[in-house]
């Protein structure tokens, strides 16, 4: 995905904040670490006990972001048919006592609480089978979802209680059998890919990793960089196994001051001693691990595969502070991104199975603007492709994309302005170190970051102009995050400003935002899609230039 990640992040964490007025609790069983964009902002312990009167689910933890959250106790009790029975939490967010009890009777959910002193009571209609969560805090809750989803079909869908606030659903776009390595130990998860329908709002991507038995092993909201994941899991000698080619090896590359942790993929009919031409790939914003998985679809995993059957030796990694790849995330900048590039370049040249002239990176959506930037500066590498990149600066993009995402929701013209104007503040905030007023201080903690100052900050027309390697611009004709017109501005700009002496453009008909066969290509099609490969068209299209431009150099 691209840039649509940050925007959903302002939009929803507003969402989020108004409901965090319940947090996590319960007896010690098993830790999970709570991460905000790779930095560690709390622990929750969670318990589960399942006996013949149904489950019931407990946590305990704290949190230091975006509030200052303690919870001493809270637990929901499902009947054996996942009814739920009850509700009860006790915490303090920002020194405020929070409290809530909720009783769920006759299809009505009933809670009765206090946020920081002032009572509330609420109703709500609820279906049979509803599962209750609390989006900020209680992410042990998700554990109902996840044994709920580990024997369920694609597009099954979950009524949810968010306490105290809503009834929401959450739908199961995928799932897929992954291996979780541990140091050098390997157990199998199954890896759900969901979507959080907020009526009046937009949909909130969701990421949930369980165990065969649906236990809860990781829980990610990709767009807003949450992540909880199981203590052990969380280790930095582990990495989840997303995806697969014959040929894979996992390896370690030096980078500047932290290691990278990647995966190279190389043709099975090689013949040793070859030296062969190698390609590094690149994922989207919010997309951290080395395979590229985003709603179900593992992109760059998948194209790492076709382009090592065309006789490529193939590298992918994890981000800097994801994964197990070493480094700083909440500082990384796309600059920082495009040395991190530079970094597996020089680690290439020195392996007796590359042709070190002829090393191409290829990035997708957000990583398109990493390899420009990673082109320009880096005269070893001989091809710089993009795909489903945009052709506009990272301030406008974001605001394109938030237009899209409002236009598609059910708020008021009055709410949909006042998001906007929101947006536009931050923006000016993010660039001037000014004007925050007024912004909440959670959106202004995700907001205020380098990475965000760097996307609003890139221009793709800039960093055109020092590119001097051969450019390719693959773009799908049903892309609706980043509309096809951009590969054609950028090819326009590529071919008056840069350096380089040869530019294609090639639109693939059919294709959407994330490379694979659509209909439509709209975000909200992704649920359904039939078929979550990659398009054959995309990664001929990339072979066969690269075959070209490599045969120029050797």
């Amino acid at each position: 995905m691209f840039v649509r990640n940050c925007t959903w992040a302002f939009l929803l964490v507003l969402v989020a904040a108004a409901a965090q007025a319940q947090e996590p609790a319960g007896p010690p069983s098993r830790g999970y670490t709570i991460f905000l964009r790779g930095t560690p902002i709390g622990r929750e312990d969670v318990s589960i006990r399942t006996d013949a009167s149904g489950t019931s689910i407990a946590s305990q933890g704290r949190m230091s972001v975006p509030s200052s959250i303690t919870t001493r106790h809270v637990e929901v009790k499902y009947g054996p048919d996942w009814t739920p029975l009850s509700f009860a939490l006790d915490a303090t967010v920002n020194g405020g006592d929070v409290t809530a009890t909720s009783t769920f009777t006759n299809n009505v959910a009933r809670t009765n609480g206090t946020q920081t002193g002032s009572p509330y009571s609420r109703e709500h209609a609820i279906s049979p089978q509803t599962v209750v969560l609390l989006p900020s805090s209680f992410f042990g809750a998700f554990e109902a979802v996840s044994r709920r989803f580990v024997n369920a079909p694609q597009g099954t869908e979950l009524r949810a209680y968010v306490v105290p606030q809503a009834v929401t659903s959450v739908k199961l776009l995928a799932s897929v059998s992954e291996r979780i390595q541990v140091g050098k130990d390997f157990f199998d998860v199954v890896h759900f890919e969901a979507v959080w329908q907020i009526p009046g709002t937009g949909d909130l991507g969701l990421s949930i990793t369980a165990m065969k038995d649906g236990s809860l092993v990781r829980f990610t909201v990709p767009s807003q960089g949450l992540d909880v994941i199981r203590a052990d899991v969380a280790a930095s000698t582990s990495r989840t196994q997303v995806f697969s080619n014959p040929g894979d090896e996992a390896v370690l590359i030096p980078a500047l001051g932290f290691n990278i942790g990647a995966t190279v993929t190389r043709s099975q009919t090689a013949a040793a001693g070859t030296r062969l031409p190698a390609v590094i790939l690149l994922a989207g914003a919010g997309i951290n691990d080395r395979d590229g998985m985003a709603h179900g679809v593992p992109t760059i995993g998948q194209l790492a595969g076709a382009m090592a059957k065309a006789g490529y030796l193939v590298v992918r990694y994890d981000k800097r502070g994801f994964g197990q790849s070493g480094g700083r995330s909440e500082s990384s900048t796309l600059a920082d991104q495009a040395e991190d590039v530079r970094s597996v370049v020089r680690w290439l040249n020195e392996r007796k199975d590359v042709d070190p002239k002829r090393i191409a990176v290829v990035g997708h959506s957000e990583g398109a603007w990493v390899a420009l930037l990673a082109g320009a500066k880096e005269r070893k590498l001989a091809a710089v492709a993009s795909l489903a990149g945009a052709g506009s600066t990272g301030a406008e993009l974001v605001l394109d994309q938030q237009q899209k995402a409002l236009e598609q929701s059910t708020l008021s013209p009055q709410d949909r302005a006042s998001r906007v104007a929101l947006q536009k503040q931050i923006h000016a905030a993010v660039l001037s170190g000014k004007g925050w007023e007024g912004v909440p201080a959670n959106v202004r903690k995700e907001a205020d970051t380098p990475w965000m100052q760097s996307v609003l900050t890139f221009d793709p027309a800039r960093t055109l102009e020092d590119v001097r390697q051969p450019l390719l611009f693959v773009h799908g004709a049903l892309d609706h995050e980043v509309e096809p017109s951009n590969a054609e501005r950028l090819a326009e700009m590529a071919r008056k400003d840069s350096k380089s002496k040869s530019v294609e453009l090639v639109v693939v008909r059919g294709v959407n935002h994330l490379l694979t066969p659509a209909v439509t290509g709209e975000v909200r099609e992704y649920a359904s899609l039939d078929d979550r490969t990659v398009s054959k068209d995309v990664a001929e299209a990339l072979n066969v230039w690269l075959a070209k431009t490599f045969a120029a150099v050797r």
